[in-house]
């Protein structure tokens, strides 16, 4: 298992961002437009994402915390149009699709999104991972500060939830305007 200290939060100027990456020499991977199907699960979160980049069936665990946060995950790569997801809808049941256009950039073990989420709008994610290196979480959470300082990132505009909580608190919001 591996494990990201990370950090999501709403961005007006995705713009300003790239152009602090660029100067930094991030290395720029490209746009993926990725579907993240959610799964019902017991424990964690289980999702799998569908890319023209990334295809990864992924489980981690995490807090909803607002500032910077430890996620535990593991990874298993996937091929495009796979039966995986019907499989895996079959069994556990859907619970909800996320829909964005992904940015992706690196600075070492340190991986940047500048995510355009269909019915919720611009993000940037910061994951500071000991994945392919041997950081601790110390280190980690170290990363991940520097850039929110470099990057300027407001800890006002920090989220606490996934991608798919926001989602779903605004189709239940949605429901209950219609109810009533």
């Amino acid at each position: 298992m591996s494990i990201n200290i990370e950090i999501k939060a709403r961005c007006r100027d995705l713009s300003k961002i790239r152009e602090i990456l660029k100067t930094q020499k991030a290395e720029f991977k490209g746009v993926d437009h990725q579907v993240d199907t959610y799964f019902h699960s017991k424990n964690g979160r289980l999702k799998l994402r569908e890319g023209n980049i990334e295809n990864n069936l992924i489980h981690y665990e995490r807090e909803n915390t607002p500032d910077s946060k430890e996620s535990r995950f593991t990874l298993y790569k996937t091929k495009p149009d796979s039966n995986l997801k019907n499989i895996l809808g079959k069994a556990l049941g859907n619970k909800c699709i996320v829909e964005k256009d992904r940015e992706i950039y690196f600075i070492n073990n340190v991986k940047f999104h500048l995510d355009t989420v269909e019915k919720l709008g611009t993000f940037v994610e910061i994951e500071a991972s000991n994945m392919d290196h041997d950081y601790t979480k110390d280190k980690l959470q170290e990363q991940s500060n520097f850039y929110i300082k470099l990057l300027q990132i407001n800890p006002k505009d920090f989220i606490s939830e996934s991608y798919s909580d926001l989602l779903q608190q605004n189709n239940l919001f949605s429901q209950i305007l219609i109810e009533e």
